[in-house]
């Protein structure tokens, strides 16, 4: 599992569907056995890391270092770095341009993922 989808869990929570072989039923079957498909709620991204214990002490908003320890995903160079390089940037220094940027990518990708992320987090 890669940092990005740890960030994902960490805030969406985990898919916790079985996915299991396609079983073929027959047209009666098909009918009864149906499963109701129940749409994923959207997170409000900042409300929910906003009411996480520690957030009041943590620059999240702005900061990749304290959003990954707010949600208790390791905020170290390294893995910054394989974020970084998930998210597409290969040239990842650890630079405050590149934690800018980081945390901006991750934002708009939590927001691709289906999360609700205010609109100053995206630009």
């Amino acid at each position: 599992m890669g940092i990005f989808s740890s960030i994902k869990n960490a805030i969406f929570g985990k898919d916790d569907e079985v996915k299991e072989a396609p079983k073929t039923p027959s047209p009666d079957q098909a009918r009864v056995d149906a499963p109701q498909q129940k749409p994923k709620p959207v997170i409000d991204v900042a409300n929910h890391l906003d009411s996480m214990p520690g957030a009041d002490r943590l620059n999240w908003r702005t900061s990749i270092v304290d959003l990954m320890k707010l949600i208790g995903v390791d905020s170290s160079y390294e893995n910054r770095k394989a974020l970084a390089q998930e998210l597409g940037r290969a040239d990842y220094s650890g630079s405050a341009e590149d934690n800018v940027w980081l945390h901006k990518r991750t934002m708009r990708e939590l927001s691709a993922n289906g999360g609700k992320v205010p609109a100053e987090f995206l630009d």
